[in-house]
């Protein structure tokens, strides 16, 4: 989709390789779904017509893809929005949320930007709607942030802090934000600004203002989130993460 484009154009602006799979390529061509009402209905039908293990194997065949460049440098970073998220190894590939948490539980992606993953607390995407990305969280190896917006209806309060919770239960290294006033979507810019509303204030990522939620200053500053940590984690040579867990002193 456009967003997605320009998204993906943004982080290969700041030097990374980046590749965008499409994510319903078993049921429809290349070009974007609208966002409309049929649009989003078609959308949400393929979501969880599409078998769990196909998302891993778009995710695997990406990072694999990327590895294999010539101008590689053998470090892979994921990220994306909702359902989809992008790898980046001085690469990257933006897919859905969803698909960006997968992407994480591959051990070749060193890092991973979630932008408010859908029903993840749910285990309700893919065929059958029993997905196991929350049971598999201990599976990432790598560094992941997780982004929310406070008033999004898709993923409520429980849900957010029931992955906060797991998160922290299996051990992960991660960073988890919630915007305030934000529902999801605010990263979506390329009309008129309309003020946010409880209601329809999660598409602020998003740049087409399909639905009136694209926030630019919200997320210039998640942007910013995504160039840290891919800076840090694929780009700059640190060598491995030391990896053990140390016993913080309480002193002030």
């Amino acid at each position: 989709t456009g967003p997605v484009a320009r998204f993906a154009r943004q982080i290969a602006g700041h030097g990374y390789i980046v590749a965008a799979p499409s994510s319903y390529h078993e049921f429809t061509g290349p070009e974007p779904l609208a966002y409309d009402g049929p649009g989003t209905d078609e959308g949400n039908a393929y979501k969880i017509k599409k078998k769990v293990e196909a998302y891993d194997e778009d995710a695997e065949v990406s990072v694999t893809t990327l590895l294999g460049l010539s101008t590689c440098n053998g470090r892979v970073g994921a990220t994306g929005m909702c359902l989809g998220m992008t790898d980046d190894p001085v690469s990257a590939f933006p897919m859905p949320t969803w698909g960006c948490r997968r992407c994480a539980f591959d051990e070749r992606v060193a890092a991973a930007v979630c932008y408010f993953a859908t029903d993840i607390h749910s285990h309700s995407l893919g065929l059958g709607k029993q997905d196991d990305s929350l049971d598999r969280a201990g599976d990432i190896k790598g560094e992941i942030i997780m982004i929310h917006g406070k008033s999004d209806g898709h993923v409520p309060p429980e849900g957010r802090n029931l992955i906060r919770k797991t998160l922290h239960e299996k051990g992960v290294c991660f960073s988890f934000y919630e915007i305030a006033w934000a529902q999801r979507e605010w990263f979506d810019g390329s009309a008129t600004v309309t003020a946010l509303t409880e209601l329809d204030a999660d598409a602020f990522i998003r740049d087409e203002l399909s639905k009136g939620r694209y926030d630019p200053h919200i997320s210039k500053v998640c942007f910013e989130m995504l160039l840290e940590l891919f800076s840090r984690t694929l780009r700059s040579d640190l060598g491995p993460r030391a990896g053990s867990e140390q016993k913080v002193e309480n002193t002030c």
